[in-house]
């Protein structure tokens, strides 16, 4: 019996879709150094995720991953020589390229903890006040002008613990101006995958919207997804305990979808930069409520005698800043899903990642964006529309987030395969 396949898609309200275009064409790659290392915690020795790791006076970066770790490329005509690593709610640290030359580097931050003054804390009378005010500010506080990013994108599909599919890609992302109306526009660069159906049962499970997915949790270029000036009234805010990025003091700002409003519906924190009011991050996670409705949102189609209930839906935006601006950084989805057949006892859960990290941008004051034959689609769906995977010098000077462990090992089975299949 043939595969079916199942298609799940967040629809405008949940926030899952994206844009963006090339930046580099290939004969202009650099040749480049790469350094490696690890970020953790001073206090406890964990691992931290999501740290920003930066050329200083650049826009090169890259994050880190699941495991803490990273690697950043950096041509080799750059003439910067110090690297920054920050992370929510850490003292940011400063790094001579020459220290992480040494090999792979173990960098400790330090927490911080912030106290503000009286007249921060009174500066507004509710929190609903200072979130309204962040979102009529953000043609102040964002880049008011197009910009060329070039981001790397990874999308996961498992079953269980098991990867079943795989898709990494460059993408060159053609950047509107928040307060602008034009939306953003998405352009293939390079791009590799694997998916393995034998590990699916009967059941295939995709991912629309692909980079999309990472792209429109940008809440200040695309509010109507979660903050509109209607929208703000159906949440209950309050003030949490206050925390830095990069050394600088934000507030925080809980928020709940409020009581008397149905599900579907968000609760999570908006971290605000005490000085500027600029959103520097956002976290939070789907209320689902009515698992039938929560369904109806995601699912696009499936079968009669299939059940698709979603688990989990949790969205992470991040911001970074320069020059007193601040510009999208990087953006991830997880959703899970429990899918049930009739007549079979199991049931089979299956969880999707989609992340987008922007690595590299530069202003594009002509305006040029992407043929429209090139454009990326949010209707697309990216696990089939590239090629499997290739050698190991496939990305060039590119950075790219580290792969986790459990994704290295996928990686090499799928290497194996592959060159036991040519063989």
């Amino acid at each position: 019996m043939k595969n079916r396949v199942y298609r799940f898609i967040e629809i405008k309200r949940v926030v899952l879709a994206l844009i963006i275009c090339f930046v580099l064409p290939l004969e202009a790659q650099e040749t480049f150094r790469e350094y490696h290392g690890k970020v953790f915690d001073s206090e406890t020795n964990d691992v931290l995720v999501f740290a920003n790791v930066g050329l200083k006076g650049t826009n090169l970066s890259t994050i880190t991953n699941a495991e803490g770790e990273f690697t950043l490329k950096i041509p080799n005509d750059a003439t910067a020589e110090v690297v920054n690593i920050s992370s929510l709610g850490y003292q940011s640290v400063d790094i001579a390229l020459s220290e992480l030359s040494k090999g792979f580097a173990k960098i400790k931050l330090t927490p911080r903890i912030t106290e503000l003054n009286e007249v921060n804390l009174t500066a507004f009378s509710n929190a609903e006040a200072l979130v309204r005010t962040v979102f009529a500010d953000k043609a102040k506080n964002n880049l008011r002008e197009d910009v060329l990013m070039t981001a790397f994108y990874r999308e996961t599909i498992k079953r269980r613990n098991r990867n079943v599919s795989l898709t990494e890609a460059v993408i060159n992302l053609y950047k509107q101006p928040n307060n602008s109306s034009e939306r953003d526009v998405l352009e293939l660069h390079k791009a590799r995958k694997s998916t393995d159906y034998r590990r699916l049962d009967t059941v295939a499970v995709k991912l629309q919207g692909g980079p999309f997915s990472a792209l429109y949790i940008d809440v200040m270029k695309y509010p109507e997804y979660i903050f509109t000036d209607r929208s703000i009234g159906y949440y209950d805010f309050s003030f949490g305990a206050p925390t830095t990025v990069n050394d600088k003091p934000v507030y925080v700002v809980q928020f709940t979808q409020k009581e008397d409003i149905p599900p579907p519906g968000y609760q999570g924190k908006l971290f605000i930069d005490v000085e500027t009011l600029a959103l520097t991050s956002a976290t939070y996670n789907l209320i689902i409520g009515n698992k039938r409705e929560a369904s109806e949102m995601f699912v696009k189609r499936k079968p009669r005698d299939v059940n698709v209930i979603p688990t989990r839906a949790s969205y992470r935006v991040d911001y970074r800043e320069k020059n007193g601006k601040w510009y999208y950084g990087y953006g991830s989805v997880q959703l899970s899903f429990k899918v049930s057949k009739r007549r079979k006892w199991f049931n089979s859960h299956y969880s999707l990642s989609s992340e987008m990290a922007v690595t590299d941008w530069e202003t594009n004051p002509s305006g040029k964006v992407a043929l429209i034959k090139d454009r990326l689609k949010p209707t697309v769906i990216i696990a089939d529309a590239v090629s499997g995977f290739s050698d190991p010098e496939f990305w060039g000077p590119y950075n790219v987030i580290e792969p986790e462990k459990s994704i290295e090992s996928a990686i090499n089975k799928i290497k194996r395969k592959l060159k036991k299949d040519k063989g």
